[in-house]
């Protein structure tokens, strides 16, 4: 018997665990190469990572909820034979689901077998799990406090080759583009010189408290024969985690106030069948995403976010709004890039487009990440209002409500409106609580009057 063991690959930008969300196979079954094996979730996405041997499966490590370290043991395998007992190191897989060869540390680009991850992934970056690094100063592998500038760096696919093929780690490379991107000429640089000097330690992240697990009272037997027990693991762990380390980290205050969307119904009703006629259907959040990012680029402190590894606060120039999506697994926050550039069409066809992929479980890691600003719609649930968490580390969210009608005050005169309240929630560490409100009334005013928002369109 030639026993194999699978490990868990690095399925690409700086992931060092996942968690086990379910098995599709079990000790004893034959499986085929490329057969999925088992959905394993990152803090970037959930991925399908399938056998890249055939065989038979004698063990499987770690149950549903488990959290394994990449290069950790999932499957151990009798590949029958006198295949070799031990794995060969693992290739990374590609932002489209295929394995590329991995190149050992002597450069000579043998490919080895490499399990697929499906999905919503990444390029590895180069250098991170390999051979050792070139580093400066004894800068050792094991996180900024060790010497790295960013144990996450940004780099484009070309650039990760290059440090590949260089064996030099990207963490150890100080950025210099924009948004703390990692170029080509910053690891030119970085091979020309020999002792690149590594930046001072950088203060550790603010954290979560600690809590002593809760553990729920006994029931009796006969309550415990209608009880249920399933792992709360997957998408509902992680956003659990997040709501958990945005309310102990943030000081949130909320801010309530109505909206009469009359003229923005009017809008709507007029723009709706040109948008039908490309195909499109034309909802109310495309003007809303517009009206925030009009009332953002007035108050740009609503646009930032606090890097608590440095301490600075970073004004982000970039507009990326997420838009949270109720799914089976839970809510999730694709996000849509650049919406300061799409037109209304353009954004309901990207919203459209981002919610059918979160619902069916095909969201990319690309697009859950990046957002600067968030908007929860309730929609025909809206209610009264709420207090919406922050997508952290977003200093503000806007919870979006259902549009009911209402007397109104108009011209002097009672008559009936259509009335959305809106409700606003602020780390209140970066916004004052009048600057919460100018930023509310500034949403507000554009989607009273949503003709102006063509004047504020780039």
């Amino acid at each position: 018997m030639a026993r194999w063991e699978f490990k868990l690959p690095d399925i690409g930008e700086g992931v060092t665990e996942g968690e086990i969300v379910s098995w599709l196979i079990k000790p004893g079954d034959s499986v085929k190469e490329d057969q999925p094996m088992v959905e394993v979730m990152t803090d970037k996405a959930t991925v399908t990572i399938t056998s890249p041997k055939a065989g038979k499966v004698l063990e499987t490590h770690g149950a549903p909820g488990t959290v394994v370290a990449v290069h950790g043991v999932l499957v151990v395998f009798d590949l029958g034979g006198d295949a070799p007992a031990e794995e060969k190191p693992a290739a990374h897989a590609n932002g489209n689901g295929h394995a590329n060869g991995h190149t050992n540390g002597h450069g000579n680009g043998t490919a080895e077998p490499a399990a697929t991850a499906v999905g919503d992934i990444k390029e590895t970056l180069p250098g991170m799990g390999g051979s050792p690094a070139r580093s400066s100063g004894g800068a050792a592998a094991g996180g900024l406090a060790t010497g790295y500038f960013n144990d996450k760096p940004l780099a484009t696919p070309a650039t990760r080759k290059l440090a590949r093929d260089n064996n030099v780690d990207l963490r150890s490379v100080p950025p210099t583009g924009p948004q703390g991107r990692t170029t080509k000429a910053d690891v030119e640089t970085f091979l020309r010189s020999p002792a690149p000097v590594a930046p001072a330690a950088a203060p550790a992240p603010v954290q979560a408290p600690a809590r002593d697990a809760v553990k729920i009272t006994a029931p009796t037997p006969a309550q415990a024969a209608l009880e249920e027990r399933v792992p709360f693991a997957g998408v509902r762990r992680k956003i659990a985690q997040k709501m958990a380390q945005s309310k102990h980290t943030a000081a949130h205050f909320t801010f309530v106030e109505e909206c009469n969307a009359g003229a923005l119904k009017e809008l709507r009703a007029r723009l709706k069948p040109a948008a039908e006629a490309q195909g499109v259907k034309l909802t109310f959040l495309p003007f809303i995403v517009k009206a925030v990012v009009a009332a953002l680029k007035k108050r740009p402190i609503l646009n930032s976010a606090i890097d608590e590894t440095t301490n600075e606060l970073v004004y982000r120039k970039y507009y990326n709004i997420g838009i949270a999506a109720s799914t089976d697994a839970g809510l999730i926050v694709p996000v849509v890039k650049d919406a300061d550039r799409k037109s209304l069409v353009e954004i309901a066809r990207e919203i459209e487009r981002l919610a059918s992929d979160a619902k069916a479980g095909k969201a990319k890691a690309e697009d859950l990440s990046g957002s600067t600003f968030t908007i929860t719609s309730l929609g025909a649930e809206g209610g009264l209002f709420a207090t919406p968490i922050l997508n952290f580390p977003e200093v503000g969210i806007l919870g979006v409500h259902q549009m009911k009608q209402k007397p109104v005050v108009k011209d002097g005169q009672i008559v009936i409106g259509d009335v959305m309240l809106l409700s606003l929630s602020f780390d209140h560490r970066v916004v004052d609580g009048h600057v919460g409100a100018g930023f509310a009334y500034d949403v507000i005013h554009f989607l009273e009057n949503p003709d102006r928002l063509f004047l504020e369109m780039a």
